[in-house]
């Protein structure tokens, strides 16, 4: 998730951010097996080897760069998971190992890998989880009913297509914390881990951390606390170089929330021509993007803090997009939305006063971080482009509409559609006849096929989702009163007086949000059930009398995994029965239950100005801790020992090799100190050893050494 193209705007803006293109198999060769390899990469290359000059020339020049000796690589899993357990047989566990070889053969850290997978997540986050798992439930359902006919189309053109249950795994929602198949990730990582301390040679003097699916927190922000924790140590060397691999935006942002300067995120290389195959990946330098930033954001003829400009920088991000709250409705970072907040932060500066985000403070509980008047002034000389934006955006898509209309009108001439010829079905007029008389497939062919099926299917849904061609796209015109009106269809605001008691609502919980949102990013979550009550966000020129809110939160726990699962899944009984047990799935349509109301089977998608239904707001009831959580206690009882297991919370593991002398030590700290710090399972398996449960800042130390 995270922020939405922001990636690309980044590198678009500051192409030198992206470091060396690695070639994984050259860099994952060890030296006596280095022949070998190039001999595989041979017959491999095929029409790779069709590689323009300039290419050529671009990672010769890469290869003559210094190679960067990284001490820490930090994985965030998730993505991982994702991509390696697409299909469903019994070889997705060597692949994922191979994919994290290969990673770690890119990166060849000295001192640390930290593993982390997504665990539960907080609130704020439950509602956009719920949103997407309730929009697939319903498009899947869609696309596997047009797959079932698609299906018979093509076995009668004598096309033969994989069974459903071999080539996907499941559901996406095995993939969230609590379920079986995560329990199964956690064991393999396991696996994989002693595996490797044992028998490669590589991973002899490496410290390996994993946080798996039943600690709580997402994955790139529980690598992130642990490289915060690591920097308040005193032993700390500030030279230490981390690389982290993750695709998200979120990651960028994190890396500069940190103020390490030695930081890189590796990435798969995306490239849409598609002339650079997959197993090219880069690094984002992120202190070259603390460059660009320091030279980006300063003021003119303004002595300033580089550390506090990049704290701010990552703030007025905050508003084009993110994981918790919804973005400002005029900031559209496809339409330079993060460029216009750069250039009013600059000319706002000194009227403001000085910066909006002070981090020594950031663990104030009152919200004394965010200098809220600064905000508000930000905020004012903002607003003065919002209607502009409003309504060049509205032209905009007036003529993309008009365009796409007129288009679809001549393909529709051309095809006969009004010529009284023969119509086929909606489905059907994707395909062309074949040849039956097809010889023997191989899997290739059938595979080959099944993909053909999907992108069929896929293309289906993206005719029926885009609302500029089906013409289903309804746009308020910006003109006078257009701010009364959006209050009015989005809230039936009707009045003016209720649409300003509901700004004022909105702003001060959009208020708390952002506030949130930088104790998530500098420190911790300050509160694990706070969450966002609208769907939308408030325009920029309602940020009016901010100094009039008092923002603080509940320091609570973060719910368990099944409470999340409840809390985000759709009704479908298939979604259901493959990630929850069932006296906790039975509790979803139950008639009796008290939170059968929060799971219903149809509800509105609200486009919201979006060119695709998919991208839509769906319309449905906000969780009610509360009642979900006195709905689940009835049933905990029935949970089997296993079940237990899964949905109980539990501490990171570091795994060693030669550990025995640093387990004792360990061991003997935690016994001399009654400080309840957060505390880390030591696992010495690999010599035979016993478990011991060490202090945080103990283990920091030895990584230190």
């Amino acid at each position: 998730m995270g922020i939405p193209s922001f990636f690309s705007w980044l590198v678009g803006k500051y192409p030198k951010i992206v470091g060396t293109i690695i070639d994984v198999y050259s860099a994952s060769s060890s030296e006596e097996d280095e022949e070998e390899e190039k001999e595989e990469e041979e017959e491999e290359k095929g029409e790779e080897e069709e590689v323009e000059e300039d290419d050529d020339d671009e990672e010769d020049e890469d290869d003559d760069e210094e190679e960067i000796i990284y001490d820490n690589l930090y994985l965030d899993m998730n993505e991982i998971i994702h991509k390696c357990f697409r299909l469903n047989n019994g070889l997705v566990y060597n692949w994922f190992f191979a994919y994290l070889d290969r990673l770690f053969r890119i990166v060849r850290p000295r001192r640390l890998l930290y593993l982390a997978v997504d665990g539960v997540a907080p609130m704020s986050k439950m509602t956009k989880l719920r949103q997407t798992y309730f929009k697939t439930a319903k498009y899947r359902a869609d696309s596997e009913a047009e797959a079932i006919l698609l299906t018979e189309i093509f076995r009668a053109q004598g096309k033969e297509v994989m069974p459903r249950d071999t080539y996907e795994l499941e559901n996406p929602v095995v993939k969230m914390p609590g379920t079986e198949f995560m329990e199964k990730i956690s064991a393999a990582l396991e696996y994989f881990i002693r595996e490797r301390l044992n028998t490669d040679p590589e991973w002899k003097d490496i410290k390996v951390i994993l946080s798996d699916a039943n600690v709580p927190g997402e994955g790139e922000h529980k690598i992130m606390s642990f490289i915060r924790a690591q920097r308040s140590m005193e032993n700390y060397d500030p030279n230490t170089r981390h690389c982290l691999h993750g695709h998200d935006a979120d990651l960028i942002m994190l890396a500069l929330a940190s103020h390490e300067v030695h930081i890189s995120i590796l990435r798969e290389f995306d490239n849409p021509n598609g002339r650079i195959p997959a197993r090219f990946y880069q690094f984002v330098d992120i202190w070259i993007l603390r460059e660009y930033l320091e030279l980006e954001m300063k003021t003119p003829g303004c002595k300033q803090d580089t550390e506090r400009l990049i704290d701010d920088f990552i703030f007025i991000c905050f508003l084009t997009g993110n994981d918790f709250i919804p973005q400002i409705p005029s900031l559209e970072i496809n339409e330079f939305a993060v460029d216009l907040l750069i250039e009013v932060y600059k000319t706002t500066f000194n009227k403001m006063g000085g910066y909006m985000v002070n981090t020594d403070k950031i663990k104030d509980k009152y919200g004394a971080y965010l200098e809220v008047s600064r905000l508000e002034k930000f905020f004012h000389e903002l607003s003065l482009c919002e209607e502009k934006i409003l309504l060049k955006r509205y032209e905009l898509q007036e003529k993309l509409l008009r365009k796409i209309q007129s288009e679809a009108a001549v393909k529709e001439w051309a095809k006969g559609e009004d010529r009284g010829e023969k119509k086929t079905s909606f489905a059907q007029q994707f395909f062309y006849p074949v040849e039956t008389s097809l010889e023997r497939k191989s899997d290739d062919v059938v595979r080959k096929n099944t993909r053909e099926l999907w992108r069929t299917v896929s293309d289906i849904f993206c005719n029926k989702d885009d609302l500029f061609k089906n013409g289903a796209c309804k746009q308020d015109k910006i003109r006078p009163g257009w701010k009364s009106r959006f209050y009015r269809e989005k809230f039936g605001a009707e009045t003016s007086k209720e649409v300003g008691r509901l700004q004022t609502e909105m702003v001060q919980k959009y208020l708390e949000g952002l506030c949130w949102m930088l104790q998530c990013y500098f420190y911790e979550v300050p509160s694990w059930t706070w969450c966002y009550p609208f769907y939308y966000a408030p325009f920029a020129s309602d940020f009016k009398c901010l100094s009039q809110f008092n923002i603080s939160f509940t320091v609570d726990k973060p719910l368990r995994p099944f409470d999340q699962l409840m809390a985000v899944l759709p009704p479908q009984k298939n979604v259901l029965s493959c990630a929850l047990p069932k006296c906790y799935s039975k509790l979803i349509g139950c008639e009796e239950s008290k939170i059968q109301m929060s799971h219903p089977t149809e509800f509105e998608i609200d486009p919201d100005g979006r060119r695709f239904l998919s991208q839509g707001i769906a319309k449905l009831p906000f969780i009610d801790k509360e009642l979900l959580l006195s709905a689940t206690k009835m049933v905990e009882k029935d949970l089997t020992e296993d079940e237990m297991a899964r949905n109980n919370a539990r501490q990171e593991r570091i795994f060693l090799r030669n550990s025995q002398s640093l387990a004792n030590t360990a061991a003997f700290v935690a016994t001399i100190s009654d400080n309840a710090q957060k505390k880390l399972w030591i696992d010495t398996r690999c010599l035979n050893s016993e478990l011991n449960l060490v202090k945080l800042s103990t283990l920091l130390r030895a990584i230190q050494n």
